[in-house]
């Protein structure tokens, strides 16, 4: 049997065809000299990947070499590796005459299944369409060809705002992994590489997300018992005192390939079967792995190289140096301060302050998109190419004008208000958009709408907020005002 080249996004037991399958390790050192990533992302993929080496044992050869070439050439027999996750990879492993390609693993629905599926579609693709396609095909929660419930997606009931007055979401807190030897050897190897030079963004901290399929398979266990209950109603809310909410905090577990995404999914479909959870908490978690997940993986094959350079907003403005060093100390704003700090601090958020905090104030100042996938790739645990490529360029600054979703996710400070607590304690009032306490958002929003009308198409379900734009009557004196603010941190 072929010994199996595993990369550090490859660890799972799924990415063997035998559990006793010779294995090839590599640890290159060249990818944190690359670009500074952030220390708890170093942490956890060098723990991940010597985790695996230490279960291995004899089975495995692990190298520790400045760069994947300088590994492959003390290894002179044949290698097999599954598809890897970025295009630079690929050319990587196709222009080795001893490699072997297989086909990607860790992933729900095949490259060749999108395809056609995409290919049969007329004008753009959306999530919704894909994610009928792969309930249907995988058949998961259908009977009789039919959805479970009557309806594909019950998104609309996992919207609600967080609770009154409550600090924090009335669940179990997420168990968290046991830092060991390995991990000791690992920040003192991080230590050493700072003090020669190479430099990580955010603080060190213990480690919070599984680095082995063992870690993770208790934390997916403990998520769907304990929960994914409650992780429907508030997956789109946010708490100040709350990072986690009900997140399963698997993300990246997922794109470590420590957990097959497959079980998960047949996972809490039981858990709505047989142990009583409500509907729309398992659909959503299902919709995002084998709905949302997917999509991004394929779209990021499917659209090619030149995706990863859309601009179509002729967004021109270099992502300002406090929101790139995690400075959370420099901003006033209560909700981006607190987003800051906690992706400082962890390495990681849920979606919603991803793309309605962070992504949505980029959007808003028009920061060059390429700039913020990079930014995004570095500083979040489950960072990859493949992952913020598209989740970034398409749907954070709608980059490419709707291949992939109906709209700009941009929004004004209400939004923030209604589905947080942050905007309480704040010195800004979410409903002033001019003035010195208007809220960065309110008043970024609005400029945002007069500064980039004539490019939004149409049909992006604009129409009613356009229309909202043409009646207000300060809107040279916000224009004026937000040029004034430049990137300054609010």
């Amino acid at each position: 049997m072929p010994r199996r080249w595993l990369f550090a996004d490859q660890l799972g037991p799924h990415f063997l065809d035998d559990r006793h399958q010779p294995v090839l390790l590599i640890e290159s050192k060249a990818v944190f000299r690359r670009r500074a990533f952030h220390r708890q992302k170093a942490h956890l993929l060098l723990s991940a990947l010597r985790h695996r080496a230490a279960e291995l044992g004899d089975q495995a050869v692990h190298l520790r070499t400045e760069t994947y070439r300088d590994g492959l050439r003390k290894v002179r027999e044949p290698l097999e590796v599954c598809h890897p996750t970025s295009r630079t990879a690929l050319r990587l492993v196709q222009s080795l005459d001893r490699v072997t390609v297989l086909p990607p693993r860790g992933f729900v629905t095949s490259l060749d299944d999108f395809a056609e599926w995409a290919d049969a579609k007329r004008g753009a693709l959306r999530m919704e369409a894909f994610y009928r396609f792969a309930r249907d095909h995988h058949q998961v929660l259908v009977e009789g060809g039919e959805p479970v419930g009557g309806r594909w997606s019950l998104d609309k009931e996992n919207r609600e705002r967080p609770p009154k007055d409550a600090t924090r979401l009335d669940v179990p807190p997420p168990p968290m992994p046991k830092e060991d030897d390995i991990d000791a050897e690992v920040r003192a190897d991080l230590d050493r590489w700072e003090r020669d030079g190479i430099r990580f963004v955010g603080r060190d901290g213990p480690r919070r997300f599984p680095a082995t399929a063992k870690e993770a398979s208790a934390r997916l266990r403990h998520f769907l018992r304990h929960r994914l209950a409650t992780f429907g109603p508030y997956e789109d809310a946010m708490l100040a005192d709350d990072p986690w909410m009900a997140h399963s905090m698997l993300s990246s577990s997922f794109n470590l390939g420590l957990l097959d995404p497959l079980e998960a999914v047949r996972g809490a479909e039981r858990a709505y079967r047989k142990d009583g959870v409500p509907l729309p908490s398992a659909e959503g978690f299902i919709r995002q792995i084998i709905g949302w997940r997917d999509f991004i993986w394929n779209l990021y094959w499917y659209f090619g190289p030149g995706y990863q350079d859309s601009n179509e907003l002729a967004a021109r403005r270099s992502v300002p140096d406090w929101f790139r060093d995690l400075d959370a100390d420099a901003v006033h704003a209560h909700c981006l301060s607190d987003v800051l700090a906690d992706l400082r601090d962890h390495g990681w958020l849920h979606h919603i302050p991803r793309l309605m905090v962070l992504g949505n104030y980029a959007l808003q100042r028009g920061w060059r998109p390429a700039e913020l996938v990079d930014f995004f790739h570095r500083s979040f645990v489950d960072g990859y190419a493949w992952v913020m490529t598209v989740n970034v360029v398409g749907m954070s600054q709608y980059a490419d004008l709707g291949r992939m979703s109906t709209k700009p996710y941009v929004s004004g400070g209400a939004y923030i208000n209604r589905m947080s607590d942050y905007c309480g304690g704040c010195r800004y009032n979410p409903k002033v958009r001019v003035g010195d306490d208007a809220c960065p958002f309110t008043a970024g929003y609005w400029a945002f709408l007069a500064g980039s009308r004539d490019r939004i198409p149409a049909n992006a379900r604009m129409a009613r907020t356009i229309a909202q734009l043409d009646r207000l009557r300060d809107v040279d004196e916000l224009i004026k005002q937000e040029k004034r603010r430049g990137d300054k941190a609010p």
